[in-house]
């Protein structure tokens, strides 16, 4: 699912305008479509996308947190809405399995297969 190779654009990954959500764009369409179709009763999609909350420096568990929240699809765009707001000044990891694949054609002629797909993570700060 949303593992296609027709989009070749990076996935965008980042805050809202007002830093209460966290917008998924540059999703293949492909991927986009079976995630509409799906949403609500596909559980798999729950881990398509997790928000990890970081220890702060001074925290000497080293542990991230997830982040609960609920994921809504747009025209062009995933959102995904945590429950709690974002805290100001905390780092958030966000790992997604989104527009990635097994090999690209580089690889594939390389001879550089992985066995298996590698998520996109991206650290936001608030």
């Amino acid at each position: 699912m949303s593992c296609s190779l027709a989009n070749n654009k990076p996935l965008s990954i980042r805050f809202s305008a007002d830093s209460s959500a966290i917008v998924f764009s540059e999703i293949d369409p492909a991927g986009l479509w079976q995630i509409k179709n799906g949403l609500n009763t596909d559980t798999v999609h729950t881990d398509l996308v997790a928000v990890l909350e970081t220890p702060a420096d001074e925290d000497t568990s080293g542990m991230e947190h997830p982040v609960a929240g609920k994921l809504e699809v747009t025209d062009s765009t995933l959102v995904f809405k945590p429950e709690k707001s974002f805290v100001r000044g905390k780092n958030y990891l966000i790992v997604s399995f989104m527009n990635t694949n097994f090999a690209g054609t580089s690889k594939l002629i390389r001879g550089k297969l992985d066995h298996s797909v590698k998520p996109q993570q991206v650290m936001l700060k608030r």
